[in-house]
């Protein structure tokens, strides 16, 4: 039986917590002094109070939970924040519908960054830095977070934990949750820090750089600028950029390593080394392209590839060059990157390059079979033999990634202008990347679509997120039953 009453604590308990980040908000908001601070103040006020209510008639629950329950409180909290967080667009009238409102923020939280959204520089301070955080607390996830500082939502922290960080084999930095959630977010933060400090050495202000931090970290691509990161027309800038996206596309296991002088793991690992090919292989045949087809020089032609690469295979969606302004190969190969996602284990999304690896191996040993068909031929991942049940799910991911891709596409074409808008827009929102092609491009934006469109790509961007399975299961009558 599904305990309800475990359900509102927690989510009462969470959404307090989100009252406080839209508090911080309000605080930039004041320092600017400029016509967000009601809206920040109204919007903090309803989320604490229905947060605490929630909390307060749940109070005295049981400290058990199931695998159920967990599944239900993570699916759930992506939802219910971005229909608080969505709030401080409405009450400001920064985004005076609520489909738009309701899209930006879960674009936001999911860290896709499509924006509806025509002229960003427009908006008051406060609304940029809400929008920035969204993608930052959604990047390493809302309840990974949470376990980090709150010491009462210890209550069913391993399924919490699973079923927010779903993968073929996720790692655990530590044996114990809590310490390996706050291990988590104490290396993203670091590098968070880092980055706004070389961007401010590199002439960006402070208030751009600590956004702009926020959003490459967490692979979300929000900008303060609405030509995104082209607006700088900074060469330092871009590469820095470029270092940190690369970085939050990698496993923060590895990451974790590193800073603790495990740098050898990092270069031993698979799923690295085959994650910096995929970029290196890309940029050069994209640079090629680039060279034979303009007069820009080698060096740009190689830094507009390479931010692009790892733009979309990080699933950030920052832009510095208009892809769809180079020849359709190149264009394609793009498209092709958008199925390839970040590694397991970081704040990528998309299918992420283990699975694919995986994928690879496994389509290579069953050749292998057919030839030698009684040879027992396990697959290996880092000098370890892979376990069927983890092949199994990985097959069964990609199958379900394509029927949904397939089925959604259909549905996209009833409300886009071509073919190609729909493909990318399913694309773009399932693989949580941001831009995609034709009329929802790098320098367009999602404003245009019609809101039933917007509504079915926020529940693709959750699937995504969530990486289907968390979401799914709760459509499946067997997980109701008592």
């Amino acid at each position: 039986m599904i305990r309800k009453k475990i359900i509102f604590n927690i989510l009462g308990k969470l959404l307090v917590g989100e009252s406080v980040f839209l508090f911080l908000s309000l605080l930039v908001s004041l320092i600017y002094q400029e016509s967000d601070t009601q809206a920040f103040l109204y919007s903090g006020l309803i989320t604490f109070a229905v947060g605490g209510l929630s909390y307060l008639t749940s109070k005295g629950v049981k400290k058990d939970m199931g695998k159920r329950e967990g599944y239900i409180i993570v699916s759930l909290v992506w939802i219910v924040f971005s229909i608080f967080g969505c709030l401080p667009f409405l009450f400001s009238g920064s985004i005076p519908s609520i489909t738009d409102a309701f899209f930006e923020t879960m674009s936001g939280f999911t860290t896709t960054g499509s924006s509806v959204l025509n002229n960003i520089e427009a908006l008051p301070h406060g609304i940029l830095f809400w929008r920035s955080l969204t993608q930052w607390l959604g990047g390493m996830g809302i309840i990974v977070m949470f376990l980090a500082i709150l010491p009462t939502l210890g209550i069913g922290g391993r399924e919490l934990f699973i079923a927010e960080v779903p993968g073929p084999s996720p790692d655990k930095l530590t044996p114990r949750i809590k310490e390996t959630a706050r291990n988590l977010w104490g290396l993203y933060a670091s590098f968070t820090l880092l980055e706004c400090l070389l961007l401010v050495l590199g002439g960006m202000s402070f208030f751009d750089a600590i956004n702009h931090s926020l959003t490459t970290m967490a692979t979300g691509g929000y900008s303060t600028k609405q030509a995104s990161i082209g607006y700088f027309d900074s060469i330092y800038l871009q590469y820095v950029i470029i270092t940190f996206m690369f970085i939050a596309g990698t496993n923060f296991t590895l990451s974790y390593g590193m800073v603790t002088g495990r740098i050898s793991r990092i270069f031993k690992d698979e799923e690295f080394r085959f994650y910096t090919f995929v970029i290196l292989f890309f940029t050069l045949i994209i640079s090629g392209g680039i060279l034979l087809t303009s007069s820009m020089g080698v060096e740009q032609a190689f830094r507009d590839a390479l931010f692009t690469v790892v733009s979309i295979i990080t699933t950030t969606g920052y832009a510095t060059a208009d892809y769809l302004l180079w020849m359709p190969f190149l264009g394609m190969l793009i498209f092709v990157l958008m199925f390839v996602g970040g590694s397991a284990g970081s704040t990528g999304g998309g299918v992420k390059v283990v699975r694919i690896l995986l994928l690879f191996k496994n389509s290579f040993y069953e050749l292998k079979r057919l030839i030698h068909p009684n040879a027992v031929i396990p697959i290996r991942y880092n000098q370890r033999v892979v376990d069927q049940r983890t092949v199994t799910n990985i097959l069964a991911f990609f199958v379900f990634y394509i029927i949904i891709f397939i089925i959604s596409t259909v549905l996209m074409s009833f409300w886009s202008s071509d073919i190609f808008s729909a493909l990318s827009a399913v694309a773009t929102t399932l693989g949580n990347i941001g831009p995609g092609f034709s009329e929802i491009g790098p320098m367009e934006n999602f404003s245009k679509m019609p809101d039933l469109a917007k509504w079915f790509l926020s529940f693709l961007m959750l699937l995504g997120r969530l990486e289907l399975f968390t979401v799914l299961i709760l459509f499946s009558p067997s997980f109701w039953k008592h």
